[in-house]
């Protein structure tokens, strides 16, 4: 899946000139926790959640208190912008810039490492400049209500191409492979490929098996009697 599967098209934003009052409306009335803050030509300019709400309830002597350690690294320069923050009256001033975003076209575990990583609810989907959609991680997590018969049929298009393997049984989620490939590397590929299925819980590949090259191999003169010579197998 890519984001575009998955990502609200019918976006939420507001203006930098919108006030916070216009904004702490939309959030309660639209029961969303952030909206992407663009300008008139639809232009991602910031992302207003929350949390920028929570920093007005902070009085300034105490942001000042948690950011003074720096003062003699920044000099007044982050206690300034907190003081600008806290006096906010507009979703511009108020608003975190410049904010995380994601092209449509991009993988959707792509979305869900950024939004973890950024520690971050929603990633404004950005195309050409301009907003066209939004992803958040209740979004990411409809991937995880695919039906079990939908996963087995991607997970057997995934490996499909792949000599000796197939897909067994899919329940709750967990996908189990069985077969014999020739390699160990082709099982472990198979096995990543299958992992990285949007919704696919697990993967249970203990009935996978491979055929691999000897580690000695026949030296000149070898009569093929030496023990541990010939071909093996290995399983999983």
């Amino acid at each position: 899946m890519i984001v575009r599967d998955l990502m609200t098209t019918d976006v939420v934003v507001v203006h930098p000139d919108t006030p916070l009052k216009d904004v702490a409306r939309s959030l309660v009335d639209h029961r969303i926790s952030g909206v992407p803050v663009v300008d008139r030509d639809g232009r991602l300019a910031g992302v207003l959640s929350e949390a920028d709400f929570l920093v007005k309830e902070a009085s300034g002597q105490e942001a000042h208190r948690r950011r003074s350690p720096l003062r003699w690294l920044f000099g007044d320069r982050e206690a300034d912008a907190e003081r600008q923050r806290i006096a906010a009256i507009t979703a511009g001033e108020a608003m975190t810039a410049p904010a995380a975003s994601i092209a449509p076209d991009r993988p959707l575990s792509e979305a869900a490492r950024r939004m973890t990583d950024d520690r971050i609810n929603r990633l404004p989907v950005v195309e050409d400049g301009r907003v066209v959609g939004i992803i958040s991680r209740a979004d990411i997590v409809r991937a995880y209500a695919r039906t079990d018969d939908d996963l087995f049929d991607a997970a057997r298009d995934a490996v499909r191409a792949v000599d000796g393997l197939r897909v067994v049984a899919v329940a709750d989620g967990v996908v189990t492979l069985a077969g014999t490939v020739s390699h160990r590397t082709v099982a472990s590929a198979a096995r990543g490929v299958v992992a990285g299925i949007d919704g696919v819980v697990a993967v249970d590949d203990r009935d996978v098996s491979w055929v691999e090259e000897p580690v000695n191999r026949p030296v000149p003169g070898w009569s093929g009697d030496e023990p541990g010579m010939g071909p093996g197998s290995r399983s999983a």
